[in-house]
């Protein structure tokens, strides 16, 4: 049996766009003469849809673009296609909506399968929009008979996970229903490690089984999620027999009954499929949004210089513009180092000082804060009047504002609202300032882009004469550990000074946590790389004790 695997890039939405992507990948594979291409989960819409699907114009959208589908599959009568998408539960309770499967050949319907399993956790809310499917069943098709389950229906494993959150796991179902081959269609959003995580549970489920498996994920971003394809196929031995890339777009066809000469599976370094990662993070926010170029500020700090460095490399030189905006407290080292990146990355650099707009402003409120001491409010003064230049930038050339605050600082709310919060996408927001370091380092595996003097000198915002973060933050690797245990693991108080971590440091980053919701509510979206990131898949209140 011939199966062709489409791992592609939808856009939420473009059912048009994405009929036609499923076009040119039959087109492309029908030389080869496969039995069935395999499409992604939800690959009609782009996953995830969200409120959307609320939408009655989306709906008809979608059965439209189902009939279409249907009609274009009589062109490619001898090929069969395994497409996700939504259907109707025709019921007068529940959501009234599946997430499907379908499988079509020559203008006809030959196979339905519901997702059965829908997870509400992290980033996910699919019990806001579906119905777990009624039944289960496995399909005969040439010789074979399918076991086809989608995305989460394949990770109740409790070999991998330390709880078990469903009460059936389809997969098993479906063996016991006579699968012989299993077949997974998802829309997997990428985490550190994931990619590792996701090649043992197919081999978890192949040993468990004896059943070669199919892993079908959708590549491509889509807000502040992005998935990171690594589609496989795997034999009934546990051999790798196909591995696709990672953060791109590909289409290959194997032939089950001739397979290819077992691979080694190799996980990607781990910086390498951050900045992998995040480059189509960028690339796909911008363009999918309908932008063409960005803007952001270049202040001569490892932050801006990476953020450059990353959108210099997703959209190209000519379309990234830099702009220095210099006050009275910014160093003439800081200055040359922006000159400098932006020189070496060959995008477009601009400087305006800030400093006369400075002083306007404290003139301005100098007979309101008489008596006052200076304080934050006129250091923040100067981050919003670099916010309120950028989306000038923005609004005069349609430019997309690129923040380039990191997951530390938003943490413990180390950032200026409506200053450098602003902007359309936070690039870093889910990076630690520590693995920012290490970004650093992989830019310059090849040539020296970000001048040593960046990475050597104490990280400053140079809001005020000699400031350095570290002196109101803990050093970036102890606040890094904390948050790390306490957004990711969960680990309480007790159980991080138990980890040889001070006190005092915990108690002061928890209530800074706590203190500083109401400001990431308040952050441009943006892109997740690690289990728990800030936005989507985290829920908490505001205004509580």
């Amino acid at each position: 049996m011939k199966i062709s695997l489409a791992q592609l890039n939808p856009t939420i939405g473009d059912f048009e766009g994405n009929i036609g992507k499923i076009e040119r990948a039959l087109n492309q594979v029908k030389n080869d003469k496969s039995d069935l291409v395999v499409f992604s989960e939800l690959f009609l819409s782009g996953y995830p849809p969200q409120d959307l699907l609320e939408k009655k114009d989306v709906l008809h959208q979608y059965q439209k673009s189902l009939q279409d589908l249907i009609g274009l599959s009589k062109t490619y009568k001898s090929t069969a296609i395994l497409c996700g998408t939504i259907l109707p539960t025709n019921n007068s309770t529940g959501k009234g909506l599946f997430n499907s499967a379908v499988m079509i050949q020559d203008g006809r319907v030959l196979f339905q399968q519901h997702k059965s399993l829908l997870p509400t956790y992290d980033v996910f809310d699919e019990v806001r929009y579906f119905d777990p499917a009624p039944s289960i069943a496995v399909f005969n098709f040439k010789k074979e008979c399918l076991g086809i389950t989608i995305c989460e229906d394949a990770w109740n494993l409790p070999e991998l996970f330390p709880t078990i959150i469903y009460p059936v796991d389809p997969v098993d179902y479906l063996v016991k229903k006579g699968a012989t081959i299993l077949i997974n269609i998802s829309a997997s959003p990428f985490s550190i490690g994931k990619e590792e995580i996701r090649y043992r549970l197919v081999q978890r489920h192949v040993l468990k089984h004896q059943k070669p498996f199919i892993l079908l994920n959708q590549v491509g971003s889509n807000d502040e999620l992005i998935s990171d394809g690594n589609s496989m196929v795997m034999d009934k031995s546990g051999e790798l027999l196909l591995k696709f890339p990672a953060f791109k777009e590909h289409i290959a066809t194997i032939d089950l009954e001739n397979p290819p000469s077992p691979l080694s599976f190799i996980p990607q370094e781990t910086i390498h499929s951050v900045y992998e990662a995040l480059l189509l993070g960028i690339r796909d926010y911008v363009t999918k949004c309908g932008f063409q170029q960005c803007v952001l500020g270049l202040s001569g700090g490892i932050d801006s210089a990476v953020t450059c460095c990353l959108a210099r490399d997703a959209l190209g030189s000519e379309n990234v513009l830099a702009l220095s905006m210099p006050s009275l407290y910014s160093s003439r080292t800081s200055i040359e180092d922006a000159h400098q990146v932006a020189k070496n990355l060959k995008v477009k650099f601009k400087t305006i000082s800030i400093t006369s707009l400075y002083h306007s402003y404290v003139q301005l409120l100098k007979e309101f804060f008489s008596g006052m001491p200076e304080n934050e409010t006129e250091e923040n003064i100067q981050a919003r009047i670099r916010g309120n230049i950028l989306m000038a930038f923005s609004n005069k050339f349609g430019y997309l504002v690129l923040s380039s605050g990191n997951k530390s600082e938003l943490a413990v709310g180390y950032c200026t609202l409506y200053g450098d919060m602003v902007g359309g996408l936070g690039v870093l927001s889910d990076v630690p300032k520590t693995t920012i370091y290490q970004l650093a380092n992989y830019i310059n595996r090849k040539s020296k882009i970000i001048p040593k003097r960046i990475l050597d000198k104490p990280p400053s915002a140079e809001l005020k004469p000699h400031q350095k973060d570290q002196d109101v933050l803990p050093p970036y690797e102890i606040l890094d550990r904390i948050l790390s245990l306490y957004l990711e693991e969960g680990y309480s108080k007790e159980e991080m000074v138990a980890e040889n971590l001070d006190l005092k440091t915990v108690e002061w980053v928890i209530q800074k946590i706590k203190r500083n919701e109401y400001k990431r509510k308040q952050a441009p979206p943006g892109l997740k790389i690690t289990d728990k990131a800030f936005g989507i898949g985290r829920r908490m209140p505001i205004a509580a004790k």
